[in-house]
């Protein structure tokens, strides 16, 4: 990191820690099993390329300290650490290269909507939370294997557009976007909280569609009234480079 100036190299140092504490909470919420899933944070260089702070691969969640952390370029090149990064670093960073206004993102394989991507079928937005957060249903994203940016690619072309912060990569699990990791973390939660949900009453019954505009009503109330006025969470419909 010798070669950024002062402010980058500070500005790497707390996304650190914030991203090492942000993977304590996929284990709090249930989201991940052993060393599965992983939470990265943009960090912007002027006048250069931006980094991305990430988890290494293969590494408990108990040892998910700031140090461990690891830095990489958009490309998924190594630029600091010791060990070698997770092995879905590729995804996301190909996410950050072609969404520029995404900030975090996060993969898991929560139980709940990893079974709606096994099943390839999106989870329909049939409850008011749904339409808040998401704004309409959480899309299935094309199967693709990991180990270069082909899962990126996937996600990229099936958020393009969508409202949505979150799709379900088919036969693999949920990723989710946000304007930082702690946003992308939230849509993480909320995306099995509702597959969990909707799985249950569709179990139980018929489910009862919400009206396309009631869900543009709803989301709309969401993103620029509800709560104190915090910027409104980034989304496929924004700029897609």
């Amino acid at each position: 990191m010798e070669a950024y100036p002062e402010q980058v190299r500070q500005e790497v140092a707390r996304v650190r820690e914030v991203v090492a504490d942000l993977h304590a909470e996929l284990p709090r919420w249930g989201l991940v099993v052993w060393t599965a899933g992983n939470v990265s944070q943009r960090v912007p260089v002027p006048g250069g390329e931006d980094l991305l702070v990430i988890k290494p691969s293969g590494v408990g969640y108990d040892d998910l300290t700031p140090e461990a952390m690891v830095v990489c370029d958009l490309d998924g090149n190594l630029v600091d650490g010791t060990r070698s990064p997770s092995s879905d670093t590729a995804a996301h960073a190909y996410v950050y290269r072609h969404m520029p206004n995404v900030g975090g993102v996060v993969h898991t394989h929560s139980t709940y909507a990893t079974a709606w991507a096994a099943r390839g079928e999106p989870v329909p937005c049939v409850l008011t939370m749904m339409a808040d957060e998401f704004g309409g249903d959480i899309p299935v994203g094309p199967f693709a294997l990991i180990g270069d940016d082909s899962i990126g690619r996937g996600i990229v072309e099936t958020l393009s557009g969508s409202p949505s912060r979150a799709v379900l990569m088919q036969n693999h699990g949920p990723f989710t976007i946000g304007r930082d990791a702690r946003d992308a973390v939230k849509a993480a939660v909320m995306v099995e909280e509702v597959a969990r949900t909707v799985h249950i009453a569709r179990d139980q019954g018929e489910l009862i569609p919400i009206p396309a505009a009631d869900i543009d009503a709803l989301y709309a109330r969401y993103q620029n009234v509800y709560g104190q006025g915090d910027s409104a969470p980034v989304t496929g419909e924004e700029h897609v480079g």
